[in-house]
C-alpha cells in the first residue's frame, strides 16, 4: 500500500503530457483579449491538469503560507455568518444578512442551511468552532426541520420564516434546494456518525421520495426528466432539470443513492448534455453563471472521474477558465476594471435587484444588466478547480476594495469598482460555497467526508462513473466525450 500514492502521482503527471499533446498546439488558440506573453486560456486548460489528481488536494503545490492565512480568515468569516446569523430556537439559517452583521430579513432558506450545516463540520474538524457546539446547532435545526418545517414527500419549501418555520412569499417545494439541504444532512451524518444527530439526519434524507417529481409516461416525450418544483395552489411546476445546471448533477445523484425512494439509474441518462459552446478555444457545458458548476462538487468529488459523456471536473474547470477569459477579453472593453485579477460573475445582488448574470453566453451576447460587477463568490467557489487563479482574484479584490467589499462575514455579495456600488448584503447560497471549496482546497475534508457515505458511493456506480484513464483522456481544451446524450426537454 506505501507504493500506491507515488504510483498514482506518476500516472497523473504522465496523463497531464499526453492530454497536452493530444490538444495540438497550445498557443494557437490565445484568447482575443489576452495580455502580450500572458498565457491563453488553453495554455493554462493544459497546465492545471494535475488539480485533478484525486491521490491529492488541488492546493497542495499552489498555497503559500500567506494563502493559508487569507484562506484561514475567508473560512471563519463565513463560518460565523452560519452561527451569528442562525435562529437561536429553530436553528434556522438565513437566506441573507447585512454584510457587517445583523439579520436584513426573517426568511431562511433551505440551500442555505445545508452549506451551513457543512460549514459547522468544517469549522469543528479545524478547531474553530467547539465540538459540542456544532454538534447541538445541528441537532436543533434537523429536529425543527423533522417536527415542524411542512414538508411533501420529504421535500421542503425553498423559504421559510425564521421564527415558524412556515412556508414564505407563496415559495415552491423544491427539489434543488431539498438537494442541497440534503448534501448537508449527509454530511453531517457522517461527521456525527453513531450519535442521535447522525441518527436524525440519516431519518431526514431517507425521507425524502425523490421520484415523486419524476415525469412519468403521460409526460412524453418529457417522460424521465425531473420537474422543479411543486407548489399546493397550482401543482406541479412546468418547468424541468432538462439541460445543463446545477440541478440534475446534484438532484439525481443524490436520489440515485437513495436506499429508501432511489430515482432510477435511467434518470441519469435522460438529461441533455447541452448546451456545448467553445470559447477561446475551450469545448465544455455552459449554464452562464458559474455556481451551476460548483455547487454539485461541493460535496461530490468529481475529479479523475468521468461517465458516458463527460468529466465533469474539467467542465468546471473549462468554465472558470472560459469566464475569466470572457471578462479579459469582452467585458474589460466596456469597462476598464475587469482584468486578470479582477474578474467573476455568478448569479448575485445587484443595485437594482438579484440578477442571475454569468457568462460567457451561447449566443455570444452579453447581458445588458453586467455594468461592472464583481461577484467574489464566483471565484470563492471555484478554488478547487482553478486555485492560483482564483487566488489571486480575491486577494486582489480584498487587496483593493477590502475597506468596503469585506466585512464581517467575508465579501460582500457583489460590488462595482466601476460605480462605487457595494452590497450590504451577503447571501448564504454564496458564502457557503466559498467556505466550502476553500476547505476542499487544502484538506479536501467535505470531499471526504461526504463521499465515504454509502449513498454516494452508490450514485457514482449507478451514473456509470469510472476513472479517468490515459487511454480515455479527453484533449485538455474540452471535457467532452459526448457532446448530446439524453433525451428530451428544455
Amino acid at each position: 500500500m506505501q507504493r500506491k500514492r507515488p504510483i498514482l502521482l506518476h500516472r497523473w503527471v504522465a496523463r497531464l503530457v499526453f492530454v497536452a499533446v493530444v490538444g495540438g498546439t497550445l498557443a494557437d488558440s490565445r484568447g482575443a483579449g489576452a495580455a502580450k506573453g500572458a498565457p491563453s486560456a488553453v495554455q493554462l486548460a493544459g497546465a492545471d491538469r494535475v488539480f485533478e489528481n484525486p491521490d491529492s488536494v488541488p492546493g497542495k503545490t499552489v498555497l503559500t503560507p500567506a494563502d493559508e492565512k487569507f484562506l484561514d480568515d475567508l473560512e471563519q468569516r463565513g463560518i460565523r455568518f452560519f452561527i451569528d446569523e442562525a435562529d437561536p430556537v429553530t436553528g434556522l439559517m438565513p437566506d441573507r444578512a447585512k454584510a457587517a452583521g445583523g439579520p436584513d430579513n426573517d426568511v431562511a432558506s433551505i440551500a442555505s442551511v445545508g452549506f451551513g450545516l457543512t460549514a459547522l463540520c468544517i469549522g469543528d474538524s479545524r478547531g474553530w468552532v467547539a465540538h459540542q457546539e456544532a454538534y447541538d446547532r445541528s441537532l436543533r435545526v434537523l429536529k425543527f426541520l423533522r417536527n415542524q418545517a411542512p414538508q411533501e414527500h420529504g421535500h421542503f419549501y425553498h423559504f421559510l420564516d425564521m421564527h415558524s418555520g412556515q412556508r414564505v412569499w407563496n415559495c415552491e417545494v423544491s427539489n434543488i434546494d431539498t438537494a442541497l439541504l440534503m448534501a448537508g444532512v449527509l454530511t453531517v451524518r457522517q461527521h456525527f456518525a453513531n450519535t442521535e444527530l447522525g441518527t436524525l439526519a440519516n431519518e431526514l434524507y431517507e425521507g425524502v421520495e425523490w421520484s415523486w417529481l419524476l415525469r412519468g409516461p403521460e409526460s412524453k416525450p418529457l417522460e424521465g426528466l425531473l420537474r422543479m418544483g411543486w407548489k399546493p395552489e397550482t401543482g406541479f411546476l412546468n418547468a424541468d432539470w432538462g439541460g445543463f445546471s446545477e440541478g440534475p448533477p446534484l438532484i439525481i445523484l443524490l436520489g440515485m443513492g437513495s436506499r429508501t425512494y432511489p430515482l432510477p439509474a435511467k434518470a441519469w441518462q435522460t438529461w441533455r448534455r447541452e448546451p456545448v459552446i467553445t470559447y477561446a478555444g475551450l469545448t465544455y457545458m455552459q449554464c452562464p453563471p458559474l455556481f451551476t458548476h460548483q455547487y454539485p462538487q461541493c460535496w461530490f468529488d468529481l475529479r479523475g472521474q468521468r461517465d458516458d459523456f463527460a468529466d465533469y471536473f474539467r467542465n468546471s474547470q473549462l468554465a472558470t477558465l472560459a469566464q475569466r477569459q470572457w471578462c479579459m477579453d469582452e467585458l474589460s472593453r466596456r469597462f476598464s476594471t475587469y482584468g486578470p485579477e479582477m474578474w467573476g460573475i455568478t448569479a448575485s445582488d445587484g443595485p437594482h435587484g438579484y440578477r442571475a448574470w454569468g457568462g460567457p453566453q451561447r449566443n455570444g451576447e452579453v447581458d445588458p444588466d453586467i455594468d461592472g460587477v464583481v461577484v467574489p463568490c464566483a471565484a470563492g467557489g471555484s478554488l478547487v478547480f482553478e486555485p492560483r487563479l482564483c487566488l489571486d482574484a480575491l486577494k486582489a479584490m480584498r487587496e483593493k476594495y477590502g475597506e468596503k467589499a469585506y466585512l464581517k462575514y467575508g465579501f460582500v455579495d457583489a460590488f462595482n469598482p466601476a460605480t462605487g456600488w457595494y452590497d450590504g448584503d451577503v447571501l448564504g447560497i454564496d458564502v457557503g460555497p466559498t467556505v466550502l471549496m476553500a476547505e476542499n482546497c487544502r484538506s479536501g475534508f467535505v470531499w471526504k467526508t461526504f463521499m465515504a457515505s454509502a449513498e454516494a458511493r452508490a450514485a457514482m456506480k449507478a451514473a456509470g462513473f469510472r476513472q479517468v484513464e490515459l487511454n480515455d483522456a479527453v484533449p485538455s481544451m474540452t471535457s467532452m466525450y459526448n457532446a448530446a446524450p439524453g433525451g428530451g426537454g428544455k
